[in-house]
């Protein structure tokens, strides 16, 4: 099962912000993946699992999303 991920910003718990440009699935497992852009530095490239990119961390014990989508991109 696919689950649909908003393209556009995001910010990471930690502050910086991402462009995330497209959805794929991995060619040897299915897994799907999440391949985003950082927006500070190299602007580089980056894929992240999915599962990983929709997870929650703690920060200053509150529960908050490891990474925020705060709209889209223009």
């Amino acid at each position: 099962m696919t689950t649909a991920l908003k393209l556009g910003l995001y910010q990471h718990y930690k502050g910086p912000q991402y462009k995330v440009l497209y959805q794929a699935i991995h060619s040897e497992t299915d897994e799907q993946l999440v391949i985003y852009q950082a927006l500070y530095g190299e602007f580089g490239i980056w894929a992240r699992p999915l599962s990983m990119f929709l997870e929650t961390v703690e920060k200053e014990g509150k529960t908050i999303p490891r990474f925020a989508y705060l709209g889209p991109a223009d």
